[in-house]
Protein backbone atom coordinates (compact mmCIF):
# COMPACT_ATOMS: atom_id res chain seq x y z
CA UNK A 1 0.00 0.00 0.00
CA UNK A 2 1.28 3.71 -0.81
CA UNK A 3 2.51 5.33 1.91
CA UNK A 4 2.98 2.33 3.98
CA UNK A 5 5.82 1.86 6.51
CA UNK A 6 7.12 -1.48 7.39
CA UNK A 7 6.43 -2.67 10.65
CA UNK A 8 9.71 -4.02 12.78
CA UNK A 9 8.96 -5.52 15.62
CA UNK A 10 11.10 -4.75 18.95
CA UNK A 11 11.98 -8.09 20.68
CA UNK A 12 11.61 -7.70 24.38
CA UNK A 13 15.17 -8.77 25.08
CA UNK A 14 16.61 -5.51 23.35
CA UNK A 15 13.78 -3.33 25.23
CA UNK A 16 15.12 -4.82 28.39
CA UNK A 17 18.48 -3.86 27.60
CA UNK A 18 17.30 -0.33 26.10
CA UNK A 19 16.21 -0.28 30.55
CA UNK A 20 19.35 -1.85 31.38
CA UNK A 21 21.47 0.49 29.99
CA UNK A 22 19.31 3.81 30.68
CA UNK A 23 19.53 3.30 34.18
CA UNK A 24 23.49 1.98 33.94
CA UNK A 25 23.76 5.55 32.21
CA UNK A 26 21.80 7.19 35.23
CA UNK A 27 23.39 5.75 38.12
CA UNK A 28 27.19 5.62 36.61
CA UNK A 29 29.55 8.29 37.45
CA UNK A 30 29.79 11.47 35.32
CA UNK A 31 32.69 12.18 33.06
CA UNK A 32 34.34 14.19 36.47
CA UNK A 33 33.36 12.78 39.77
CA UNK A 34 33.75 14.23 43.36
CA UNK A 35 36.81 12.63 44.93
CA UNK A 36 34.76 12.03 47.97
CA UNK A 37 31.78 10.32 46.39
CA UNK A 38 34.32 8.03 43.90
CA UNK A 39 36.55 7.36 47.73
CA UNK A 40 32.99 6.12 49.22
CA UNK A 41 32.46 4.02 45.69
CA UNK A 42 35.32 2.60 45.89
CA UNK A 43 35.36 1.71 49.70
CA UNK A 44 31.90 0.18 49.00
CA UNK A 45 32.66 -1.80 46.02
CA UNK A 46 36.15 -3.19 46.26
CA UNK A 47 37.19 -3.36 50.26
CA UNK A 48 33.62 -3.92 51.91
CA UNK A 49 33.26 -7.45 50.40
CA UNK A 50 36.20 -8.82 52.78
CA UNK A 51 33.52 -8.11 55.67
CA UNK A 52 32.07 -11.38 54.55
CA UNK A 53 35.17 -13.71 55.50
CA UNK A 54 35.64 -11.64 58.64
CA UNK A 55 32.73 -12.02 59.92
CA UNK A 56 32.17 -16.01 59.08
CA UNK A 57 35.69 -16.19 60.88
CA UNK A 58 34.88 -14.30 63.86
CA UNK A 59 31.58 -16.20 63.71
CA UNK A 60 33.59 -19.33 63.75
CA UNK A 61 36.21 -18.92 66.22
CA UNK A 62 33.76 -17.19 69.25
CA UNK A 63 30.74 -18.33 68.41
CA UNK A 64 28.63 -21.32 69.87
CA UNK A 65 28.06 -24.63 67.81
CA UNK A 66 24.70 -23.31 66.21
CA UNK A 67 26.40 -20.18 65.08
CA UNK A 68 29.14 -22.41 63.93
CA UNK A 69 26.71 -24.50 61.91
CA UNK A 70 25.38 -21.13 60.53
CA UNK A 71 28.47 -19.94 59.56
CA UNK A 72 29.11 -22.89 57.26
CA UNK A 73 25.68 -22.97 55.99
CA UNK A 74 26.15 -19.46 54.80
CA UNK A 75 29.89 -20.19 53.42
CA UNK A 76 27.89 -22.98 51.25
CA UNK A 77 25.60 -20.86 50.43
CA UNK A 78 27.77 -18.62 48.94
CA UNK A 79 29.89 -20.85 47.25
CA UNK A 80 26.82 -22.41 45.82
CA UNK A 81 25.99 -19.01 44.23
CA UNK A 82 29.57 -17.97 42.29
CA UNK A 83 29.09 -21.88 40.79
CA UNK A 84 25.30 -21.19 39.64
CA UNK A 85 27.10 -17.22 38.52
CA UNK A 86 30.08 -19.45 36.06
CA UNK A 87 27.20 -21.77 35.01
CA UNK A 88 25.17 -18.67 33.37
CA UNK A 89 27.99 -17.07 32.53
CA UNK A 90 29.23 -20.12 30.47
CA UNK A 91 25.34 -20.49 28.87
CA UNK A 92 25.35 -16.70 28.56
CA UNK A 93 28.17 -14.02 28.15
CA UNK A 94 27.05 -10.52 28.87
CA UNK A 95 29.55 -8.01 28.39
CA UNK A 96 30.39 -5.04 30.58
CA UNK A 97 29.87 -1.58 30.33
CA UNK A 98 33.58 -0.93 29.77
CA UNK A 99 33.09 -3.77 27.11
CA UNK A 100 30.77 -1.81 24.56
CA UNK A 101 32.45 1.59 25.33
CA UNK A 102 29.38 2.72 27.44
CA UNK A 103 29.53 5.31 30.48
CA UNK A 104 33.00 5.89 32.67
CA UNK A 105 34.96 3.19 34.31
CA UNK A 106 36.55 4.32 37.46
CA UNK A 107 38.57 1.09 38.59
CA UNK A 108 39.85 -1.59 36.27
CA UNK A 109 38.44 -4.90 35.74
CA UNK A 110 38.74 -8.07 33.86
CA UNK A 111 36.69 -8.38 30.79
CA UNK A 112 34.42 -10.85 31.59
CA UNK A 113 30.88 -11.80 30.96
CA UNK A 114 28.77 -9.18 33.72
CA UNK A 115 25.59 -10.95 35.09
CA UNK A 116 25.00 -11.72 37.42
CA UNK A 117 27.59 -9.62 39.90
CA UNK A 118 29.47 -12.53 41.45
CA UNK A 119 30.75 -9.61 44.44
CA UNK A 120 26.68 -9.16 44.87
CA UNK A 121 25.97 -13.06 44.44
CA UNK A 122 28.41 -13.58 47.10
CA UNK A 123 27.29 -10.79 49.57
CA UNK A 124 23.67 -11.45 49.37
CA UNK A 125 23.90 -15.33 49.20
CA UNK A 126 25.96 -15.13 52.50
CA UNK A 127 23.44 -12.11 54.03
CA UNK A 128 20.32 -14.28 53.16
CA UNK A 129 21.75 -17.53 54.50
CA UNK A 130 21.93 -15.79 57.89
CA UNK A 131 18.24 -13.91 57.92
CA UNK A 132 16.84 -17.68 56.67
CA UNK A 133 18.83 -19.56 59.64
CA UNK A 134 17.34 -17.06 62.32
CA UNK A 135 20.30 -17.42 64.80
CA UNK A 136 22.46 -14.52 63.24
CA UNK A 137 19.19 -12.85 61.61
CA UNK A 138 20.57 -9.46 62.75
CA UNK A 139 23.71 -9.60 61.21
CA UNK A 140 22.03 -11.22 58.07
CA UNK A 141 19.60 -8.14 57.79
CA UNK A 142 22.37 -5.83 58.09
CA UNK A 143 23.64 -7.33 55.42
CA UNK A 144 21.47 -7.68 52.90
CA UNK A 145 20.95 -3.39 53.34
CA UNK A 146 24.38 -2.99 53.32
CA UNK A 147 24.26 -4.65 49.83
CA UNK A 148 22.37 -1.89 47.82
CA UNK A 149 25.32 0.49 47.95
CA UNK A 150 27.79 -1.69 47.38
CA UNK A 151 25.63 -2.99 44.19
CA UNK A 152 25.20 1.04 43.66
CA UNK A 153 29.10 1.59 43.71
CA UNK A 154 29.89 -0.99 41.43
CA UNK A 155 27.13 0.65 39.11
CA UNK A 156 28.52 4.20 39.49
CA UNK A 157 32.72 2.77 39.42
CA UNK A 158 31.50 1.66 35.29
CA UNK A 159 31.67 -2.23 36.34
CA UNK A 160 27.82 -3.25 36.09
CA UNK A 161 24.62 -2.64 35.02
CA UNK A 162 21.39 -2.62 37.22
CA UNK A 163 20.13 -5.50 36.01
CA UNK A 164 23.50 -7.68 36.96
CA UNK A 165 22.39 -6.73 40.65
CA UNK A 166 18.95 -8.49 40.20
CA UNK A 167 20.68 -11.21 38.60
CA UNK A 168 22.49 -11.62 42.03
CA UNK A 169 19.72 -11.02 44.14
CA UNK A 170 17.56 -13.83 42.60
CA UNK A 171 21.00 -16.51 42.58
CA UNK A 172 21.76 -15.19 46.02
CA UNK A 173 18.20 -16.04 47.49
CA UNK A 174 18.39 -19.12 45.29
CA UNK A 175 21.36 -20.51 46.80
CA UNK A 176 20.64 -19.20 50.63
CA UNK A 177 17.02 -21.20 50.28
CA UNK A 178 18.89 -24.60 48.83
CA UNK A 179 21.80 -25.14 51.00
CA UNK A 180 19.16 -24.38 54.01
CA UNK A 181 16.97 -26.97 52.83
CA UNK A 182 19.41 -29.65 52.00
CA UNK A 183 22.03 -28.81 55.26
CA UNK A 184 20.59 -31.80 56.85
CA UNK A 185 22.01 -33.83 54.30
CA UNK A 186 26.26 -32.19 54.47
CA UNK A 187 26.29 -30.03 57.53
CA UNK A 188 26.80 -32.78 60.16
CA UNK A 189 29.75 -34.26 58.22
CA UNK A 190 31.49 -30.76 57.39
CA UNK A 191 30.87 -29.34 60.92
CA UNK A 192 32.78 -32.54 62.38
CA UNK A 193 35.77 -32.33 59.75
CA UNK A 194 35.81 -28.32 60.42
CA UNK A 195 36.01 -28.47 63.83
CA UNK A 196 38.76 -31.51 64.00
CA UNK A 197 40.52 -29.05 61.80
CA UNK A 198 39.83 -26.05 64.25
CA UNK A 199 41.25 -28.29 67.25
CA UNK A 200 44.47 -28.53 65.63
CA UNK A 201 45.10 -25.67 64.32
CA UNK A 202 44.22 -23.48 67.47
CA UNK A 203 44.72 -26.36 70.29
CA UNK A 204 47.44 -23.77 72.09
CA UNK A 205 45.01 -20.71 71.95
CA UNK A 206 41.61 -23.26 73.08
CA UNK A 207 43.93 -23.56 76.01
CA UNK A 208 44.67 -19.97 76.94
CA UNK A 209 40.72 -19.80 76.26
CA UNK A 210 41.64 -17.08 73.78
CA UNK A 211 39.71 -19.03 71.45
CA UNK A 212 35.97 -21.58 71.23
CA UNK A 213 36.30 -25.15 71.39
Amino acid sequence: MAGSFPYQAIRPGDLMESLNQTLFLWLNAPEHPGTLISMVAILLAEWFIWTIPLLIGIGWLRGSESTRKAMLVATASGLLGLLVNQLIGLAWTHPRPFMIGLGHTLIPHVADSSFPSDHLTLWWAVAFSLVLQGGPRNAGITLTLLGVPIAWARIYLGVHFPFDMLGAVVVAAFSAWLTAQGAHWYLGAIYRFATDIHRRLFGRLIALGWVRD
